[in-house]
């Protein structure tokens, strides 16, 4: 028998296949996230979206905006990405119109390092053959923070340029607002001329911070934001639907690490709004702000030159000598050591000064004294931290002054963190740290001078020590010569 001939399909059925393929995904599809998620992404043996994160999807359908917070590891930026996924293929299946998707954020690192790898990550775990066409060339279609196909496109837009988003015009549209509690109200208002007519879909995702701005007015159903969908996914579901994260071995720990009634408890573990305590010394979002300008400098490497190590000598028990490595202004690196004695501590401050230049701000109290006079004898710049000696500094207005050294060297921290004060200090994203910066309380004593609480105090109140903080405020204590006198509290 002759055996049959078998032909390629012309170009003309190759097209035709393409277009009733894609027409498909159109159809079954367009109108429901939810399904393109499941069917469309290969998943593993008991994998899958959580959920919440289906109901999220569920309620795009039905809602078209829909906002998120959420504890730390709740899979939001996972979600985001499904969501741009879902929108750009179905959108660029259909048979007529143009199409965009703006994803923004608070800061440009956001979108950068988190919210677009994701996008690269889940395209790759995408089933080409359900979503009707091949895998997206690298070259020209899945650029780095793009996605260009033939009717329209996904990109970043910096979110403290609103004119890009008033630009954004398309017959449907997505707007992605990640890590939107700090993104400005007039970004969401340059959003609203696009989102007020046709194929339009906005998704808000955040973990909380304070309550202000239009992601916590949102959450909070301010009147004329009523067209949101609001969720709050909680600690307790997190835990359950997303075990092997490690979730919750953290949540214990910040925990006691932190205090239940602490505001970076709430928002990061909690996943609610909360001010910080009215008599804290450092608010929470000065400390992340610090944080993103350390994440910057750690991309670009330009450190500045190093200046000086804050060492907070332990004593006894579980706490820790901690060492904090300022280069310019930021602290680089944070140095802890356990049950270390007198002499080994000296000699891994000798270690960085003989490295590194500069001098040690050395907490002097209690076994602290012999490290200062070991260095002392080793011929290195140091210089003896008292926190309890009284001091003549004052704040920047002249008008505080301060109960003890230790009270003037928190002060003198909080005011470089402030944004108003035009410094950029910048300080490592470490839990550890946060924590310790935003436990001090303070008060105005009988004296009418400001008050840090004490060590042994907030021991007292939480269980443990702020050795980090202590070292940081430390390494901070001696100010460049351009900061007033009245600053160099040694």
């Amino acid at each position: 028998m002759t055996a049959p001939i078998v032909t390629e399909p012309g170009p003309f059925t190759r097209v035709l296949r393409e277009v009733t393929a894609r027409t498909e995904v159109a159809r079954l599809y367009g109108d429901d996230p939810a399904r393109f998620v499941l069917e469309c992404i290969q998943w593993a043996e008991g994998e899958g979206p959580t959920s919440y994160q289906r109901e999220v999807l569920e309620q795009l359908k039905a809602c078209r905006r829909v906002t998120i917070r959420s504890p730390h590891s709740a899979g939001k930026t996972a979600l985001a990405s499904w969501i741009v996924l879902w929108f750009a293929l179905t959108r660029n299946a259909a048979p007529s119109g143009d199409w965009k998707v703006v994803t923004t954020a608070s800061v440009w690192r956001q979108l950068e390092v988190y919210l677009w790898p994701e996008i690269h990550k889940w395209a790759r775990r995408l089933r080409w053959d359900m979503v009707g066409r091949g895998p997206f060339n690298e070259r020209d279609e899945l650029l780095e923070r793009k996605l260009k196909l033939s009717g329209g496109q996904a990109f970043a837009v910096a979110s403290d340029k609103p004119e890009s988003l008033e630009g954004a015009h398309a017959d449907r549209l997505l707007y992605v607002f990640d890590e939107a509690k700090a993104i400005p109200n007039g970004v969401f208002d340059a959003a609203e001329g696009a989102l007020a007519s046709g194929d339009c879909y906005a998704v808000a995702i955040s973990t909380p911070g304070e309550p202000q701005g239009r992601f916590y007015e949102i959450h909070a159903r301010r009147p004329g934001l009523g067209d949101w969908w609001v969720r709050h996914v909680t600690k307790d579901e997190v835990m359950r639907e997303r075990s092997e994260s490690g979730f919750e071995e953290w949540a214990a720990s910040r925990l006691a690490q932190w205090g239940a009634e602490s505001a970076v408890y709430q928002n990061r573990v909690l996943g609610e709004f909360a001010s910080a305590e009215e008599d804290g010394i450092i608010p929470l979002a000065w400390v992340e702000a610090a944080n993103e300008r350390w994440l910057g400098l750690d991309d670009s490497g330009e450190w500045g030159d190093f200046a000086a190590v804050g060492v907070d000598v332990a004593g006894s028990g579980e706490d820790k000598t901690v060492l904090a490595l300022r280069y310019g202004d930021a602290i680089r690196e944070l140095r802890r050591f356990a049950k270390q004695d007198t002499m080994q501590t000296a000699g891994a401050v000798a270690g960085v000064l003989r490295a590194h230049g500069g001098e040690a701000v050395v907490d002097v109290i209690g076994i602290g004294a012999g490290v200062v006079h070991r260095l002392r004898e080793q011929g290195k710049a140091v210089s003896p931290f008292n926190a309890s000696e009284r001091t003549d500094a004052t704040d920047k207005s002249g008008e505080l002054g301060f109960a003890n050294k230790r009270s003037a060297a928190w002060w003198n921290l909080r005011e470089m963190l402030d944004p108003a004060s035009g410094e950029m200090i910048a300080l490592p994203p470490d839990d550890l740290l946060t924590g310790d910066l935003t436990a001090p309380h303070w008060r105005e004593n009988s004296s009418g001078k400001v008050q840090v609480e004490s060590k042994d105090g907030i021991h007292k109140r939480l269980g443990r020590s702020t050795d980090d903080g202590d070292a940081v405020v430390m390494a901070f204590v001696q100010q460049p010569d351009e900061v007033k006198p009245d600053l160099r509290f040694l």
